[in-house]
């Protein structure tokens, strides 16, 4: 485990830079790994975080087509709001645990 720092607090992040503890996520974190990632966030980021995050909290498993499905964008407009690898992005700058789906 390492530690980096984002707003001014110690986060511990895995090897591949995930936080381990998703309850030390505030939205300037987010801002801070999304500036890492090259993506500055805005509203539309912020509530496909949301519901990242939500779905996480209630134990369900992300996917692309999950997220396709959600009524918050389409898969579309998700690769283009975390370009390259969406769901490794998005997760990642969620705060939380990297999906099993992604490589």
């Amino acid at each position: 485990m390492a530690t980096k720092t984002y707003a001014g607090v110690n986060i511990e992040v895995n090897d591949e830079g995930y936080m381990t503890d998703s309850s030390q996520w505030t939205k300037e974190v987010a801002n801070e790994i999304a500036k890492e990632e090259g993506i500055e966030l805005t509203d539309k980021h912020f509530e496909v975080i949301e519901y990242i995050r939500n779905k996480v909290a209630a134990g369900e498993s992300l996917t692309i087509r999950g997220i396709n499905k959600s009524g918050v964008v389409n898969a579309k407009i998700f690769y283009q709001l975390f370009p390259g690898a969406p769901l490794k992005k998005a997760t990642k700058i969620s705060g939380v645990p990297k999906p099993v789906s992604c490589i």
